[in-house]
């Protein structure tokens, strides 16, 4: 038998010993990486700015897997340097890194205020830069891992209202691609995950308004708004052995959204 399909098996998609930095996974999309990873067989490192991180650790621990906060400013460079010294401390690697932590606010582009449009951006684009190099650092003493940033839809796509998130979402597809020139020389693979619309808390209040709903329904062929479980499989995938000549590219996960006008 070919020893090259023969050494294959479904362990490639396990994350058995490995430790994920998983940024603003007490919450939202980040929870349901963290937890897929929890599932594979991952511990987690949660750089976190607010709110409460009791169901992540309960959803982390009832895998059997351990779980370590740090709360601060990702856009503060120490409290960067911290949470990769302070990993190391922990659990003496990193071997995944998502940079999933982001912000958005709506406003008229003829006002936008200058502040805000700096602070999405630095959030959403530039800390993806910053700690995805100090982690890259790490990962090349290592001999290998994983960055999987997180885009959007608005990667591709634009939107009114929104000027620096779309701004940022598109370039986060531009540093994927940079980070996968510069790093897979030390087998570390970069890539991005693009969800589309998710039915979450976030956005319930513009679920409920049936003309904007319709309207972004109308454009999914998959004909729904998407799940935190549709997520959580390419994230294993894009952390896993499985993806390891997989570098970068993006997955859309928005149900279709993005091919269509």
């Amino acid at each position: 038998m070919n020893d090259e399909i023969d050494r294959f098996s479904m362990d490639y998609f396990r994350l058995d010993g490995k430790v994920a930095v998983v940024t603003g996974a007490n919450m939202g999309l980040g929870m349901a990486y963290a937890a897929a990873f929890a599932k594979a067989g991952a511990d987690l490192y949660i750089p976190h700015f607010t709110g409460d991180v009791a169901e992540i650790t309960e959803i982390v621990e009832s895998a059997g897997r351990k779980v370590a906060f740090l709360q601060g400013d990702l856009t503060d460079s120490s409290y960067m340097d911290r949470v990769v010294s302070d990993c190391l401390s922990t659990y003496g690697r990193i071997d995944i890194l998502v940079n999933n932590a982001g912000m958005s606010k709506f406003g008229d582009f003829d006002t936008y205020a200058d502040e805000d449009y700096r602070r999405c951006i630095e959030l959403d684009l530039n800390v993806s830069y910053f700690l995805g190099r100090r982690a890259a650092l790490v990962m090349k003493k290592q001999g290998g891992g994983k960055i999987i940033n997180i885009g959007s839809a608005l990667s591709f796509t634009a939107d009114k209202r929104c000027p620096p998130y779309t701004t940022a979402k598109h370039g986060i597809i531009g540093l994927t691609r940079v980070f996968a020139n510069e790093l897979g020389q030390y087998n570390i693979q970069a890539n991005a995950i693009c969800p589309g619309f998710l039915a979450t808390e976030v956005n319930r209040e513009l679920r409920e308004d049936p003309a904007f709903y319709n309207k972004i329904t109308d454009r999914i062929p998959a004909g729904r708004w998407g799940r935190l479980d549709d997520l959580m499989g390419a994230a294993v995938f894009l952390a896993s052995q499985a993806s390891d000549y997989v570098n970068g590219w993006t997955i859309n996960l928005d149900g279709g959204f993005t091919t269509t006008v």
